[in-house]
């Protein structure tokens, strides 16, 4: 893969524990151990960009932020168009509605319960399996020093891919911290604050068939669930300690992160099957669309977004949205697997950009008949990104 050009590779303690000392510190010196390694990326806060992207948008025409809100229903007009009903949880949990000639559903674990709310024939093929996670979090400034990296490994054999465990550096609210896990638990709720009835309330006759087939043909993930349930805070610690094996217990204490819910799609040959990641599901008439699913995690956002607005809005991105979308991404279009040279020049656009470590010089000259980007000119960022 291109975006791999510049990733080192060492089997060598040493030279892991200049990247990442608390992997290697500790260790059995005998234990076999590889790693590669990247100085391209940053933590991000994602809820920070939020922030910023919707005080931008406040300041413009047609643009109204109503928090404090609840979906609960949708209902489509003669004319195509939805009215939405929305209950203000600020005020008594007051109805009212909105009418919209497109709808974009996006809630999270209430994405599924909110597109069967739709009626649309295309939701009804899908069902969710709520997961949970949990991390060890510490603060402790001489511990969160000396791992200035985000540092993943495997999943254990038999486990699902979204439990791959890792010890990242973050920087929260501006306070810098480690984090390890993920730890899974198990509710029916949709959502972190959600109900207990979540589950049942979005178990119709059209997806009971293929959630139940789900959890015959998946039993490695049920049994790998009721482990995780089953976990003691010295299992957890355990854990930790096969990444860094000189931590101290007391260092660390465990947080919930959040709750998702996994797709659970209807399959002519399988009768169900349980998919990770996530999906974007429309009515045939373009008037609405939905998020279903679980991503790695916010940084998929914007080419899910992508998807959505060439699914639903195809005639538009490829005419008179085209010009503002390269504007906007200067390497939309492009195909940047394999395309060395091109991969290079938006690596070095975005290090520049955000003020990060430049990557490295690619090793190859770049396939002829490469396609070249164009990037905006350095005074033309601020109008283009964060």
């Amino acid at each position: 893969h291109s975006l791999f050009q510049s990733m080192d590779y060492s089997e060598d303690p040493a030279q892991i524990a200049e990247w990442a000392p608390l992997l290697i510190e500790g260790r059995d010196p005998n234990q076999l151990v590889a790693a590669t390694h990247s100085v391209i990326g940053t933590d991000v806060n994602f809820g920070e960009i939020t922030r910023q992207l919707v005080q931008n948008l406040t300041t413009k025409d047609n643009f109204d932020l109503q928090l404090s809100s609840e979906g609960r229903g949708l209902k489509q007009n003669a004319d195509k168009s939805w009215t939405v009903t929305i209950a203000d949880l600020a005020n008594g949990e007051k109805e009212r509605t909105v009418d919209a000639k497109f709808v974009f559903i996006g809630a999270g674990g209430a994405s599924l319960p909110l597109l069967q709310a739709s009626g649309i024939p295309e939701g009804d093929v899908y069902g969710g399996f709520p997961v949970g996670g949990q991390f060890l979090v510490t603060d402790n400034p001489e511990v969160v020093k000396q791992h200035v990296n985000k540092a993943y490994g495997q999943a254990e054999v038999g486990a699902p891919p979204m439990s791959v465990p890792h010890l990242d550096a973050r920087r929260i609210d501006g306070k810098e911290v480690l984090l390890f896990g993920p730890f899974a638990t198990f509710s029916t709720k949709f959502l972190k604050n959600g109900s207990l009835w979540d589950l049942l309330g979005a178990t119709t006759t059209d997806n009971v068939v293929p959630m139940m087939q789900v959890g015959l043909d998946n039993f490695n993930l049920v049994q790998y669930l009721i482990e995780q349930v089953m976990l003691t805070d010295e299992d957890r610690f355990a854990e930790l300690k096969k990444y860094y094996p000189t931590a101290k217990q007391e260092d660390w204490k465990l947080i919930t992160a959040g709750q998702r819910v996994q797709i659970i799609k209807k399959d002519p040959e399988k009768g169900g099957r349980l998919q990770f990641g996530t999906e974007v599901v429309s009515s045939a008439d373009s008037s609405l669309a939905a998020l279903l699913g679980a991503s790695p995690g916010a940084s998929t956002a914007a080419p899910i977004m992508l998807n959505v607005l060439e699914e639903v809005f195809a005639d538009k991105v490829a005419g008179e949205w085209n010009a503002k979308l390269k504007e906007i991404i200067p390497s939309y279009g492009t195909k940047l697997n394999g395309n060395v040279a091109a991969t290079h020049q938006e690596l070095t656009y975005t290090s520049q950009s955000l003020k990060l470590h430049l990557p490295q010089a690619p090793q190859t000259n770049a396939p002829a008949g490469d396609e070249s980007v164009t990037m905006p000119k350095q005074d033309d960022i601020a109008n283009i990104e964060l």
